[in-house]
């Protein structure tokens, strides 16, 4: 009885860590973990300095649509070349690009006269290039993560993905705050603030670089369409024609598009509960507190049934939550309210990546990831710049409840408009096919 109950702990914990067996996955991991930490301190220093220069909620939301333009003309073949050539390669040419408009960050904050006057096109105009980084990087990395596992570790892998994202998106807006707030002895006064942010964060996309660059897995082989048309839409044609697909990423696209409150933090840490620039840094971490610990609960206890309907009951979870917060005026109840929004995100990160990568074949996994992160880009960076608008139409309280209630009644109406995504149960390749009964005599996709 002994031997055999400690052979069930073995192997729970051989289950619990599975991707990590995986050297280039765990090289990956580790340079993830450090790049988003630099991505989520610049983003705090960015919309605290468009804030304080501007004081304008419109001009804080056109930060994510910066970042988001570049998206709308470049995803798609973004997804073609990720199919096409070495992902590995175009991740670190992304990435490269990233640390240069990191390097014309910090140079435009370190010359008062390219700030002089409330001008903060410069900043937009750097975030433009990283959101062209983050166009082609995204399907790249996405439809990579298949290669660095054994396929029957994949939803670990997932899960532990997330797990590492939520880590450093917690930890990021609080070193950021931190950094740009906090008076360091020895430093220049013109280096304190945004430029030790933006330093922070060159040094670790330098670190992503390097460890990416240690990465050895093969590339896997496909047959190279040529470039046309067809082969460009390919994996929007894909998406359209597999319900289950479309449902998962349209659900998350208006959802979080409509619910997002993130933009705004600066708003509310400013004006409504008068906190400063560590109130936002505490604001923007509590959604990954909220993630971390439902991601980490979920490595030891997956989800293994009903997962089409635990998406829909988290992301309406998510829309009540930022009710709560645009609601509240203790920055604990908004704290509170965030951990929660974060919590229910998560759950929905994990099973549409999941039936993102499981539900689509190898051939096609870059165009299809590519149409997954457009529809990301738009309910993030986009749906930043729809906050700041309506912001600035019925002011941030107003704007995230009425966001919140849009997003609950989203989700009450995709439950019906996909049946599929309702009854998807186990997170299997072969469960999500069975379910999704439009692919049988489907015609095949180039």
């Amino acid at each position: 009885m002994a031997e055999g109950g400690s052979t069930t702990v073995v192997s729970r914990a051989d289950s619990f860590k599975a991707a990590f067996g995986s050297r280039d996955f765990r090289l990956y991991q580790s340079a993830r973990l450090m790049v988003i930490l630099g991505a989520e301190a610049q983003s705090v220093a960015v919309a605290w300095q468009v804030y304080a220069i501007t004081h304008s909620a419109l001009d804080l939301g056109y930060t994510g649509l910066a970042l988001f333009l570049p998206g709308i003309f470049c995803v798609l073949p973004a997804g073609h070349a990720a199919d096409r050539y070495d992902r590995r390669k175009i991740i670190l040419g992304c990435y490269g690009l990233q640390a240069i408009c990191t390097v014309l960050l910090l140079w435009v904050s370190l010359s008062p006269t390219m700030l002089a006057g409330g001008r903060i096109w410069p900043i937009y105009a750097v975030l433009i290039g990283i959101g062209l980084g983050r166009a082609f990087s995204g399907p790249a990395a996405s439809a990579m993560l298949p290669s660095l596992v054994p396929k029957e570790h994949f939803v670990n892998a997932v899960t532990w993905g997330a797990t590492v994202y939520q880590i450093a998106n917690m930890s990021g807006p609080a070193v950021g705050g931190l950094m740009f707030a906090l008076p360091l002895a020895g430093i220049a006064v013109a280096w304190r603030g945004a430029p030790v942010v933006y330093a922070f964060t060159l040094v670790m996309l330098l670190g992503f670089i390097v460890l990416v660059g240690m990465i050895r897995t093969p590339m896997v082989k496909t047959e190279k369409k040529a470039f046309s048309l067809r082969t460009v839409l390919g994996g929007l044609e894909y998406v359209w024609k597999t319900k289950l697909l479309l449902g998962s990423i349209s659900l998350d696209l208006f959802a979080v598009m409509l619910g997002g409150a993130v933009a705004l933090l600066p708003i509310f840490a400013t004006d409504i509960l008068h906190a400063g620039p560590q109130g936002l840094g505490l604001l923007r971490a509590m959604p990954s507190v909220g993630a971390l610990g439902v991601s980490l609960t979920m490595l030891v206890k997956p989800i293994k049934r009903r997962a089409g309907r635990t998406m829909l009951i988290c992301v309406g979870i998510f829309g009540m939550a930022t009710i709560v917060f645009g609601l509240s005026k203790s920055i604990w109840i908004s704290s509170l309210a965030l951990i929660v929004v974060g919590a229910s995100d998560m759950v929905s990160v994990v099973i549409r990546s999941s039936i993102l990568q499981l539900a689509t074949p190898l051939e096609m996994r870059g165009r299809v990831s590519a149409v997954n992160w457009l529809f990301i880009g738009a309910s993030n960076e986009f749906g930043e710049f729809e906050s700041g608008l309506t912001a600035q139409w019925w002011g941030a309280v107003r704007a995230v409840v009425i966001g919140g209630i849009a997003s609950v009644f989203v989700t009450s109406n995709a439950a019906w408009v996909f049946p599929r995504l309702r009854k998807a149960d186990s997170l299997t390749a072969e469960s999500l096919m069975a379910s999704e009964k439009e692919l049988s005599g489907a015609e095949p996709i180039d």
